[in-house]
């Protein structure tokens, strides 16, 4: 793993440990030049990791400290998600399949500091899931369905009881205050993303089909 250290970050708040991680894409030429930015202290954002497209993996906060990659978010009714999460950049503008060796780094990674702290599987997310119309990484192209598989992504089944789109959207964890239109972008972007038009009984099934 390759080290470079970013000055973009902070001690936790609260006494908070790392219980979510977030996924993003750098949206940005290269992988270099993504840490560069990650890296440049008059951008004030960071993460803790970055995969390059072929496999690598630079570290650039430490894993007990606040890296700025989540912005303003809710999931589960929780807030600060910087203070609570993880957050990991993947090398893609989001127009793009994430090729094969990213994707192994991205689990074994996921694996790893699954180890070291207490992150259950619903709680690795995307950072359009904390925050719905405002961010839309890690993007339509990204392999929920594959990490699920791997026991990273959750749920895998359907919900027994379900009153509304809302009610089952909030269950699922997305509890950032939306409106129905943008709720309904977010959860179809993590679990249906081909899917459009208006709500369909489809669109309550918020699991991954593996």
């Amino acid at each position: 793993m390759r080290h470079c250290p970013s000055p973009n970050f902070g001690p936790r708040r609260n006494d908070l440990t790392p219980t979510l991680i977030v996924i993003h894409y750098t949206a940005m030429a290269s992988a270099d030049a993504a840490i560069a930015r990650l890296c440049d202290p008059q951008a004030e954002v960071s993460a803790h990791y970055l995969i390059d497209r072929s496999g690598p993996v630079t570290q650039m906060v430490k894993e007990d400290q606040r890296a700025w990659h989540a912005g303003a978010g809710e999931w589960r009714g929780l807030t600060d998600i910087n203070s609570r999460s993880i957050g990991i950049e993947l090398d893609n503008d989001g127009t793009h399949p994430f090729p094969e060796p990213q994707m192994a780094a991205l689990e074994d990674l996921l694996q790893g500091i699954r180890n070291r702290w207490p992150v259950a599987a619903s709680d690795i997310i995307g950072h359009s899931d904390m925050a719905p119309g405002r961010k839309s990484d890690p993007g339509p192209r990204f392999d929920w369905a594959r990490l699920a598989r791997q026991g990273l992504a959750a749920p895998v089944a359907p919900e027994t009881q379900c009153d509304g789109f809302e009610h089952a959207a909030q269950r699922a964890g997305f509890t950032a205050p939306v409106d129905h239109a943008t709720l309904l972008r977010a959860t179809r972007l993590r679990f249906a993303p081909w899917r459009e038009g208006p709500l369909t009984d489809d669109d309550l099934q918020l699991y991954h089909r593996v």
